[in-house]
């Protein structure tokens, strides 16, 4: 079935740029100048302090897809003044992330650093790399990547903290209120991708995910080849 075909369960559509622009009242100079190419002095001081980053990217087909990236603070590299490299560290490899990039030569970044409500988004071209001399930026500290994402920073600039502020994001209050949130393997219960979790399921989950995150610590010698 074709886009133009889908029965929606919603009307009154926007199909124009005018239409859209009708509903909203003009940005302040203030925010239509805040998006500058490049990677200031700010910028880098806040992604060295960022252990968590979302990663935006558009696929061949126009499938869309936000990947969330984690690692030690400033895990994200800055190489110069124009380009940032992240690593693509044990996952589930699916490689939407990687496919995306591949496909559209673009990405768009989401960097956050816990307790400020204030983000930086980083938007521009990208490229899957196996070039050694990014790819040795992680030895002190995580096992080398099989590869990295190299964004070139096009558009930089600062999102506000209203929608951190809205959702309570950094507020422990509202952390108790979601306790009984489903679990992920509650999820894939739910979806009929597993059967009836129980005890066993969920230590080796557990088991499944210390494996994984010990699997990025930086390789060891082995102790017979010294």
């Amino acid at each position: 079935m074709s886009e133009t075909t889908v029965a929606l369960p919603f009307g009154e559509l926007i199909d124009s740029a005018v239409q859209l622009e009708a509903l909203y009242r003009a940005p302040g100079q203030l925010v239509q100048g805040k998006k500058r190419p490049g990677i200031d002095e700010g910028t880098r001081t806040f992604v060295a302090q960022s252990p968590f980053v979302l990663v935006g990217t558009v696929g061949h087909d126009g499938g869309v897809d936000v990947s969330p990236r984690g690692g030690p603070r400033g895990f994200v590299r800055v190489i110069d003044d124009e380009y940032l490299a992240i690593p693509d560290l044990n996952g589930n490899n699916l490689i939407d992330s990687l496919r995306g990039v591949v496909s559209s030569g673009s990405a768009g970044m989401l960097v956050l650093v816990p307790g400020k409500d204030e983000t930086v988004r980083v938007n521009g071209r990208a490229w899957v790399t196996t070039d050694a001399s990014v790819l040795d930026r992680w030895a002190d500290e995580l096992r080398r990547p099989t590869t990295a994402i190299v964004v070139r920073a096009d558009e930089v600039f600062v999102h506000c903290a209203k929608a951190f502020r809205r959702g309570k994001v950094w507020q422990p209050d509202s952390w108790t209120e979601a306790a009984d949130v489903p679990e992920a393997l509650d999820v894939l219960a739910a979806q009929g991708v597993i059967g009836p979790v129980d005890d066993a399921i969920r230590a080796s989950m557990e088991d499944g995910y210390a494996e994984g995150l010990a699997y990025d610590r930086p390789e060891q010698p082995d102790p017979s080849e010294q």
